[in-house]
């Protein structure tokens, strides 16, 4: 594809982080296809993209469903040609300690946040190439690397998934290399969307307490923040940059 042909697909782009990364990439020039379980949500998305002067698509993607991702792989060839951006931000969390999660949830989790982007990776790289590559972006978090817990329970199930995204980014860079594709990920912090079913761009008190003693920037991201660092990975200015993890958390790890 031409340098001006420049595709991307963000799975979970109907709020949060995954609306702000495709606005974001629509600003860059990108025509961005929106994807979400949500298919309204994307469409809004997508039609937010339009309203600043971008070209936008959007689909429904269950990134757990092999064929929903290769559905959406077929709309990105018709509507666009080609892809040569994918960020695999689609993830979800329920909040249950070891001795009340179930098989059920810990799959919901780990096939969302793991296996989904494993398959949505494996469906979108075969059009990446044929685009003559380009640059994947998975969303880790910083419970890749840290156990986040007020209490005596956390969420063992996220810890796995999210940990296994670190691993799996290593491994898809190495295989992705021969075909010009490079694979990074984002750990983001505490970001202000309502993910964990938490209000965090307006977060109860116990929550800003807890800022204050880990983060060096005791807030919240904004999403648009996290948005800047995957595109920064997403774009050319990173091109010597592969199978990294950048940690996008305020100071969180530092102590």
């Amino acid at each position: 594809m031409a340098g001006t042909d420049r595709v991307g697909l963000v799975t979970g782009a109907g709020s949060g982080i995954g609306r702000a990364t495709a606005r974001r990439l629509g600003a860059e020039g990108l025509a961005v296809v929106c994807s979400d379980v949500d298919e309204s949500a994307a469409e809004e998305t997508a039609r937010s993209v339009r309203d600043q002067g971008g070209r936008a698509a959007a689909c429904r993607l269950d990134v757990r469903s092999r064929p929903e991702a290769e559905a959406a792989a077929g709309l990105v060839k018709r509507e666009f040609g080609g892809l040569t951006h994918l960020v695999n931000n689609a993830g979800v969390v329920t909040m249950h300690g070891l001795d009340e999660l179930t098989d059920e949830n810990w799959n919901f989790v780990v096939d969302t946040n793991l296996k989904g982007q494993f398959i949505v990776t494996q469906v979108m790289a075969p059009l990446m190439a044929e685009s003559g590559g380009g640059a994947v972006v998975n969303l880790s978090t910083v419970e890749a690397d840290v156990v986040a817990a007020s209490g005596a329970h956390c969420q063992p199930h996220y810890n796995a998934s999210k940990g296994g995204v670190k691993m799996l980014t290593k491994a898809l860079a190495h295989e992705l290399a021969p075909l010009n594709i490079r694979v990074n990920c984002v750990a983001p912090g505490p970001v202000a969307t309502s993910f964990s079913g938490v209000d965090m761009s307006n977060p109860p008190e116990r929550a800003l307490e807890s800022f204050r003693r880990r983060m060096l920037i005791p807030r919240p991201a904004r999403p648009e923040e996290i948005a800047a660092a995957i595109w920064f990975l997403l774009s050319d200015e990173a091109s010597f940059i592969t199978g990294t993890q950048l940690v996008v958390d305020g100071g969180y790890l530092v102590h």
